[in-house]
């Protein structure tokens, strides 16, 4: 059944919530450390305040999304480094052309239940409304390490691309819309993916 589902600015006075998305979204033995903290959470309300969503369903803490903006020009990064750590301090542009998402994470509970793509739909609203370019994020490709003997990482998401294979990440990111526009080698520390991500991108309509 569909969730009733409200998407707002999050603040520090949300950490609690923002902890219980984040230990079930991500429970061991993903790192506990690897979870935003008060810092983080703080930062991300203070540097962009329009980039850190919260959702709610049926009245409890149900996702989360944090975007920065940036210049984007294709250039090779990692995680790290346009994510400045998860503080976001350093690396978000006031002036920049584009949204850039470095986390989404939903509850399992309420996964199906439309949440991220509510996220992502005040995602791409807030870039109509900022009047960027683009909305970009780094994709995991979760599901490449089991087909990795047997084809290169660009065939892989060609294949995807093609409906011939299902990502657990790349393939919800292209039913939001979203284009693949580059591989990214050494993108995050992540055995599944074998440290890629797919660069992925919704251009503003509006600017077209």
């Amino acid at each position: 059944m569909p969730a009733n589902i409200t998407v707002r600015s999050y603040t520090p006075d949300d950490f609690d919530k923002l902890m219980t998305i984040q230990r079930e979204a991500f429970p061991p033995p993903f790192p506990e450390a690897l979870w935003w903290n008060k810092e983080q959470i703080t930062a991300h309300a203070a540097t962009f305040r329009e980039g850190a969503m919260y959702a709610e369903a049926d009245g409890e803490p149900a996702g989360s999304a944090t975007s920065l903006l940036v210049h984007f020009d294709g250039e090779a990064h990692t995680w790290e480094e346009v994510a400045d750590n998860g503080y976001i301090r350093r690396s978000h542009r006031p002036d920049g052309d584009t949204l850039y998402g470095i986390d989404l994470c939903v509850r399992p509970k309420f996964r199906g239940r439309g949440i991220a793509h509510a996220l992502y739909d005040a995602r791409k609203q807030l870039v109509i409304d900022l009047r960027l370019k683009r909305y970009v994020a780094g994709c995991r490709i979760p599901n490449f390490h089991k087909h990795a003997g047997q084809m290169s990482v660009e065939t892989y998401v060609d294949k995807v691309v093609d409906g011939e294979i299902n990502d657990l990440v790349l393939s919800f990111m292209l039913r939001q819309g979203l284009v693949v526009k580059q591989i990214m080698p050494h993108y995050l520390d992540d055995d599944e993916s074998l440290d890629y991500a797919v660069i992925v991108e919704w251009k503003n309509p509006r600017l077209a």
